[in-house]
C-alpha cells in the first residue's frame, strides 16, 4: 500500500488508487479535473484517511499532466525521424514551450526527489505513513496546483512567444515566495530562448525565428499583399526597386509584432532592436561595388571620359573586388563581442531586470547607429551626394545649365528623333561639362539626361545595380514614364534629370525621397 501510494505520486495509477480515464496517448488533451481516486471498494481505510489520502494524491495528477506537457512541447523525435514529414505535425511548434517544458521538468525533478526522500524516510524509520507523506509534500499543494493551471491556460489559449513571456511575468506577482520563485525560473527559461533571438539579430543581423514567436518579425508576402487597402504602404512599396532586396528589407523587410512583444519592454526600446538589427544587416553585408571601392573613390566625370559614339558603347574598365573583409571592417568584431557580452550578461541574470535591459539596449543602438553614420556620411560621402543634388537638381550650376541650353539650341529646334534623341542629347551635355565644370566634380558621371516620353535611358555607366532615379518636374521612379506619357508633351518637353545611388545611399535617397 505504501509503494502504491508513492507511485501514485509519481503518476502511476494501480488497484489502490486508479485512474478513471485510462488508455492515455501523447495526443490526449489535458485533464480539466483530476482524474485520479481512491479505488471505491476499499473498505478499510477510515473516511478521514480517505480524505486525506485523495487530498495527496491530487499531487500525482499533477505531475502525470504536467509530465506530458513537457514531454510533448520536448519531443524532437519527428525530426529524427526518416519516415517522418514536418508537414504531417500538426501542432505548431514552439521554443518557447520548449523552454518552458524545461523549466516545468526542473520543478517535477525537485518534487520527485521529496517523493524519493518520504520513501528512504519510511523505510528506514517506523513513522506514521500519511502523516509523513503530508508534512514531506506539503509544500508542494500551493506550487502544483497553479502551475497546472498555469499549462491549461497556455493550451486551452494556444499562448507561444513573447505570449507566453506576458503570462509568465504576470504570475510572477504573487503573495507566495516558493511560487515566486518557481514563476521566476521558468520566466527566466523563457527569456534564454528571446536573448538568443537578441544575440542573433543585433550581433549578425539574422531573424532567427521560426515559429514566428520573436516580436521582430520579416514582413510576409501576404502582410505586403494586404497592405494594399493601406495607400501609404502601397506607395512605398511602388516607389522601391523589386530587385533590391536590401533596400526592401530596411525599409518594409521588418516590423514589431504587437501581438509578441511583451508588455514589459516599452515600444522605445523595440524600435531601437529594430533599428539595431537593421542597421547591422547593412554593415554585415555590403555591396559588391561599394566592397571594389567604387563608392569610396567614385569615377572619373564622365566629361573626361571618351566617347565612343550612342550611348549605349560607354565602357569602363572596374577594378576586381580586393576588400574580402568589408563586412567585419564596416562593424568590428571587437564591437560584435561587446554586444554579446552585454547579452550574455543579461542572460545570466537570475532576474530581468527592466534599466539593465533598456541600457543594454541603448548601447547597442549607439553602437550601430555609429558605425551606420561612419559608412554612411564619411565613407559614402553624404555631403557630397547632397551637393551634387543642390547643383544639378536645384540648378546650383546654372552656368552649367545656360551653356547647356546655348549648345542645345540648334538641336532643338529640330522635332527629336525617337531612335536618337537622348544620344543627340548627350552631346551638348558633355560639350557644356567640358566647358563649365572641372575635374573635381567628381559626382558629375552620376548625372543623366532621359526623355522618358520614348523610354531610352542614357547612363553614364553600365552598372548592373538599380538606381532611384528623380527628375526636375517632379516625377520619379517606374511611375515618371507613364506620368509623362499621360500628358501632353510637345517635343523636347519631356527632358529629365537622371540621378544614380549607389550602395548604402540607396537606402535613404529612395524614388520617394528624391522625387520630393
Amino acid at each position: 500500500m505504501l509503494h502504491e501510494l508513492l507511485l501514485a505520486l509519481l503518476g502511476y495509477t494501480g488497484d489502490l488508487i486508479i485512474d478513471r480515464r485510462d488508455h492515455l496517448t501523447a495526443d490526449t488533451p489535458i485533464s480539466y479535473e483530476c482524474t485520479f481516486k481512491l479505488a471505491p471498494d476499499i473498505s478499510f481505510i477510515d473516511p478521514s484517511d480517505r480524505e486525506l489520502i485523495e487530498r495527496i494524491i491530487v499531487l500525482g495528477f499533477y505531475y502525470r499532466e504536467m509530465e506530458r506537457f513537457s514531454g510533448k512541447c520536448r519531443d524532437l523525435s519527428w525530426i529524427r525521424s526518416a519516415n517522418a514529414n514536418p508537414l504531417e505535425k500538426k501542432e505548431k511548434g514552439s521554443v518557447y514551450r520548449r523552454a518552458l517544458a524545461n523549466g516545468i521538468v526542473e520543478i517535477l525533478s525537485v518534487y520527485r526527489s521529496a517523493v524519493l526522500h518520504i520513501e528512504q524516510k519510511l523505510l528506514s524509520e517506523n513513522m506514521p505513513i500519511l502523516a509523513t507523506v503530508t508534512q514531506g509534500l506539503n509544500k508542494f499543494l500551493c506550487l502544483l496546483p497553479p502551475l497546472y493551471e498555469l499549462i491549461l491556460e497556455i493550451e486551452h489559449d494556444d499562448i507561444r512567444g513573447g505570449q507566453l513571456l506576458n503570462l509568465l511575468h504576470k504570475r510572477c506577482h504573487c503573495g507566495v515566495p516558493e511560487l515566486q520563485t518557481c514563476m521566476q525560473r521558468l520566466l527566466w527559461h523563457g527569456h534564454q530562448v528571446m536573448y538568443n533571438q537578441l544575440a542573433s539579430w543585433i550581433v549578425y543581423g539574422i531573424l532567427q525565428d521560426q515559429y514566428g514567436e520573436f516580436f521582430i518579425r520579416r514582413q510576409e508576402d501576404r502582410d505586403v499583399e494586404n497592405s494594399s487597402s493601406h495607400p501609404d504602404i502601397s506607395e512605398k512599396l511602388a516607389c522601391m526597386s523589386t530587385d533590391d532586396a536590401s533596400l526592401t528589407d530596411w525599409h518594409l523587410g521588418f516590423h514589431i509584432s504587437l501581438d509578441m512583444l511583451p508588455e514589459y519592454i516599452p515600444m522605445r526600446v523595440a524600435e531601437s532592436i529594430l533599428f539595431a538589427g537593421k542597421a547591422v544587416q547593412v554593415l554585415r553585408n555590403p555591396s559588391p561595388s561599394f566592397q571594389s571601392g567604387d563608392a569610396v573613390h567614385p569615377q572619373m566625370p564622365k566629361s573626361f571620359q571618351k566617347i565612343h559614339g550612342l550611348a549605349g558603347r560607354f565602357h569602363f574598365q572596374r577594378e576586381p573586388a580586393i576588400h574580402t573583409g568589408m563586412g567585419e571592417d564596416l562593424l568590428p568584431q571587437s564591437e560584435a563581442d561587446k554586444i554579446e557580452a552585454m547579452l550574455l550578461n543579461l542572460k545570466e541574470s537570475s532576474e530581468f531586470h527592466k534599466r539593465s535591459f533598456e541600457c543594454a539596449v541603448d548601447s547597442v543602438q549607439a553602437v550601430a547607429a555609429s558605425h551606420l553614420w561612419q559608412l554612411v556620411v564619411v565613407r559614402a560621402d553624404l555631403n557630397g551626394h547632397l551637393k551634387a543634388l543642390k547643383d544639378y537638381f536645384l540648378l546650383a550650376k546654372g552656368d552649367f545649365f545656360q551653356c547647356f541650353l546655348e549648345e542645345s539650341r540648334q538641336l532643338m529646334r529640330l522635332p527629336p528623333r525617337q531612335s536618337t534623341a537622348e544620344a543627340d542629347l548627350m552631346v551638348p551635355f558633355q560639350l557644356a561639362a567640358l566647358k563649365t565644370i572641372g575635374e573635381e566634380d567628381k559626382y558629375f558621371s552620376k548625372v543623366s539626361l532621359r526623355m522618358p516620353s520614348f523610354g531610352i535611358t542614357v547612363k553614364p555607366s553600365l552598372l548592373d545595380l538599380p538606381k532611384p532615379t528623380s527628375s526636375v518636374d517632379g516625377s520619379s521612379g517606374a511611375s515618371l514614364s507613364n506620368a509623362l506619357s499621360e500628358m501632353s508633351v510637345d517635343g523636347w518637353d519631356g527632358i529629365a534629370l537622371e540621378y544614380s545611388v549607389d550602395w548604402p545611399l540607396h537606402l535613404f535617397f529612395t524614388q520617394e525621397v528624391l522625387s520630393k
